[in-house]
């Protein structure tokens, strides 16, 4: 049977960061979580783009808890501010979603390659930054959205930053592997440290969005707009579909710290929910540690949080 946002029991009372949440899967994310009781924030680089995302919300849920704060994860600096200016106790729920997507070469305002920088060193920075408010809470949970892309990338630690030859796809399924090794290393030290604090990770398919015509994508002209928008409406799957990986994660009771939820169909291009366990990614430790320890050296954000004993299968 179809898993629907319609399984979502009742958040009232929890309190949910989703980033990158002013259009597609974020927003659908943010949106369900809101109609369902939840007070969200919605952290989003532009602050025109989220007001009208929190305007449109609000329309679509009359009487929802939502708010926006500006959050840009090319920004070490304001992911800075976004932690320290957060104000509530505790966070109960954080989804790291905002990501870009096979953008050409540019680098951060830190000077980190943009996808390695953006979709996971932001990420990685502003989780851990956060930290202390999700350990406040009764049942944190982090949600990073990664790709069913990762499975297809040649992970090399010694050119995440685009140190040598910067080739768009390689970069931008090296970022969503990172994304996944991120998910299950935070896992594994939570675990280490006795914390409750349960990570997941997801992977949305194939799913209509701005991802591969916004942002930087704008100036790459207008046939590669008229192909791409084809493309999204021919080959990809309605944003909602998307954003069940995400809602799945976010707010199924039982489901265990590390999982990794990807649509059921093949390739995890679409489907229903599911969790797999079958990715070599989620048992190489040592490579995760890996990065683990370079990503608290780049960002200068240092979790504290013991490791767990590395291992390669």
């Amino acid at each position: 049977m179809s898993w629907t946002p319609d399984s979502i029991p009742d958040q009232s009372g929890r309190l949910v960061v989703v980033t990158g949440a002013n259009s597609g899967i974020g927003y659908v994310t943010a949106r369900e979580l809101a109609r369902r009781g939840a007070h969200v924030v919605l952290a989003c680089r532009s602050r025109e783009r989220g007001t009208d995302a929190v305007e449109r919300l609000r329309a679509e849920v009359p009487g929802s808890r939502v708010e926006l704060r500006v959050l840009d994860l090319a920004d070490l600096g304001s992911v800075r501010g976004f932690a320290e200016d957060w104000g509530y106790g505790r966070l109960d729920l954080l989804v790291n979603n905002a990501g870009v997507a096979m953008v050409p070469f540019s680098r951060t305002a830190d000077g980190f390659e943009s996808q390695f920088g953006i979709n996971h060193l932001g990420t990685f920075a502003l989780t851990g930054l956060l930290l202390p408010h999700l350990l406040a809470a009764d049942d944190p949970r982090v949600v990073t959205v990664s790709s069913e892309g990762q499975r297809f990338a040649r992970f090399d630690m010694t050119n995440l930053n685009a140190e040598r030859r910067y080739r768009t796809a390689f970069a931008y399924v090296q970022s969503k592997r990172a994304n996944l090794y991120f998910a299950t290393e935070l896992q594994r030290r939570a675990d280490a440290a006795g914390l409750r604090l349960r990570s997941m990770a997801v992977a949305p398919g194939l799913t209509r969005s701005n991802v591969l015509t916004g942002g930087a994508h704008r100036d790459r002209g207008r046939v590669y707009g008229l192909l791409t928008r084809l493309l999204l409406r021919t080959a990809f799957r309605p944003t909602p579909e998307g954003a069940k990986t995400s809602l799945y994660a976010s707010t199924v009771p039982d489901l265990p710290g590390g999982s990794y939820v990807v649509p059921d169909g093949p390739l995890q291009l679409r489907g229903e929910p599911v969790l797999r366990d079958r990715e070599r990614a989620l048992r190489d430790s040592s490579t995760a540690h890996g990065l683990w320890v370079l990503s608290e050296r780049l960002t200068g954000v240092r979790y504290a949080l013991p490791a767990a004993p590395p291992s390669r299968e």
